[in-house]
């Protein structure tokens, strides 16, 4: 039996190759991993001494020869290539440890150069992974070090690797190479600037956890991370306490952190089933929290908050009394962090708390949106932009200078519910959120009914409305009138627009049109 090593991680390879030869099986190598062998004391055979063939230009060509992928592809069921090796005077390669040059290391180093990045395209690695899968009865391939132990237990045991161990082997490498190929394929993409939506669209993502169920207990599901770097998304931050992440923390917790990173003052969200409950904006963090907090008491149970300044022991100590699924924040003062962390009888608590230090970075505009459907997915860019240009006032009204920066807070957040939505703000504070109603005056009255509830029955008296997309007739206005409503801002472009203005100036109500919905479905 022989076997070809030829490897970029070089975790475990000299045992392995110890191990190997112990079992009498013939070595072959190349380059650095050869290097390392013959230092290790490892009997094996060059690469060039097989082929008959110097490597060359630099190390480019090195495994490229029929002597090689002869003796990876020939079936040994089949007599017809099994009397070609012979008078080629070919033997047989049994295995194949091979993993390939580290492309993906390379391009998230600070400061490569594509010239660096597309010298680190592995061509021989992918080729005779490829070649030896395509022939795996024959063959096993190993590109992952720790099959290492399966396949030399199996070795040890039967005096060769099982044909299912193989077939694994097979699929490992097929998803190993389409992986590689893919990030060049990205890395290329972005490279070069382009944009654009491709006629055949891969990705590649990498496993970060299983989890322990989907969105309901009978789904399995895993969280997986995009290749590079992400700063300020979920998968870069640091858990400091608290159970895994579940399915539908990731996806809450996500929605929440996108809604903060449209605030650069001190912003407190807070987020449940994947909806704001409560968001907050003040000249301190302090405040921003009680703002949010006091925005609904009765949602944020169970919820989500994210704040986008340091989480301070004055706040821990109101997020302590209550049960939270999730607190993420770019720091904790070390008596926060206690207090969130632990009882006081010195048990730790539930409650997950992550740190993201880069919490206000942004995704880049051209991040893509994806959504399964059956049979296809559906693809699109961000939805990056809050406004495209100026508002413009449509009554004869103008918002104040307050109600113009309420306006803006309510704009921000009705982005980040789902539609048909409705935002009601006051002070920098959400007194009401109206979501996913089929109906937008029944999103704005479902709005209303909360904030009464809720916060008192004057609580929509003196506040604005957002809406995320037009106002298809006038008894929305109608419903804000009641309300005590005193500024719209809305995208405008119904055919009925003309009567939402007239009755907007009718009741004294000043309106304005973005330009731009957000639905967000």
């Amino acid at each position: 039996m022989r076997a070809l090593i030829s490897v970029s991680d070089k975790t475990g390879v000299v045992e392995l190759a110890k191990e190997l030869e112990a079992l009498g099986i013939e070595l072959i190598s190349t380059g650095g991993t050869y290097k390392k062998l013959a230092e290790a004391g490892v009997k094996a055979m060059e690469i060039s001494e097989l082929t008959g063939f110097p490597e060359c230009l630099d190390g480019r060509v090195k495994t490229l020869h029929p002597v090689v992928h002869a003796g990876l592809l020939a079936m040994r069921s089949n007599p017809e290539h099994m009397k070609q090796l012979k008078e080629l005077g070919i033997e047989p390669i049994d295995l194949v440890i091979v993993n390939l040059y580290p492309f993906k290391a390379t391009i998230l180093k600070d400061g490569v150069t594509r010239a660096e990045a597309v010298e680190n395209i592995d061509i021989g690695g992918p080729t005779m992974l490829r070649a030896a899968a395509k022939n795996y009865q024959d063959v096993a391939v190993v590109t992952d070090p720790s099959d290492y132990e399966k396949i030399l237990a199996e070795l040890k045991a039967d005096g060769q690797v099982s044909l299912d161990t193989k077939f694994y082997l097979m699929q490992k490498v097929f998803m190993h190479t389409s992986s590689y190929d893919t990030m060049i394929a990205d890395y290329l993409k972005k490279e070069r600037g382009d944009h654009s939506l491709p006629e055949t669209l891969t990705m590649t993502f990498e496993k970060v956890e299983d989890m322990r169920y989907g969105e309901n207990p009978h789904q399995k599901a895993a969280f997986y991370r995009e290749i590079g770097k992400k700063k300020g998304s979920l998968v870069d931050a640091k858990q400091l306490n608290g159970k895994s992440l579940s399915f539908n923390n990731i996806n809450d917790t996500n929605g929440a952190l996108e809604l903060l990173k449209e605030f650069t003052e001190p912003t407190v969200v807070a987020c449940k089933h994947g909806n704001p409950c409560g968001v907050g904006s003040a000249d301190t963090i302090e405040e921003a929290w009680k703002k949010a907090f006091a925005a609904d008491k009765v949602s944020i149970y169970g919820g989500i908050v994210v704040s986008n300044r340091e989480i301070n022991e004055t706040i821990a100590k109101d997020m302590k009394s209550m049960f939270l699924e999730v607190i993420v924040a770019p720091s904790y003062t070390e008596g926060a962090l206690k207090m969130l962390s632990f009882k006081k009888d010195g048990s730790m608590r539930n409650v997950r708390v992550l740190e993201l230090a880069d919490i206000s970075e942004k995704q880049p505009a051209e991040a893509l949106d994806l959504k399964k459907v059956n049979g296809g997915l559906i693809v699109q860019n961000i939805d990056s932009k809050l406004l495209d240009g100026d508002v413009k006032v449509v009554t004869e009204k103008a918002p104040t200078e307050k109600e113009m920066e309420d306006l803006l807070f309510a704009w921000k957040v009705v982005k980040f519910v789902k539609s048909n939505g409705i935002a009601v703000a006051k002070d920098l504070q959400t007194v009401g959120i109206g979501p996913g109603q089929v109906n937008r005056v029944w999103a704005i009255e479902q709005c209303f009914e909360h904030a009464n509830e809720l916060i008192g029955p004057d609580a929509t008296k003196g506040a604005v409305l957002a809406s995320d997309a037009y106002f298809p007739f006038a008894d929305n206005v109608e419903a804000a009138h009641k309300a005590g409503i005193t500024a719209i801002i809305q995208p405008g472009g119904s055919i009925r627009d003309k009567d939402c203005i007239d009755k907007c100036n009718e009741y004294g109500i000043a309106m304005v049109f973005t330009g731009m919905r957000h639905f967000k479905h």
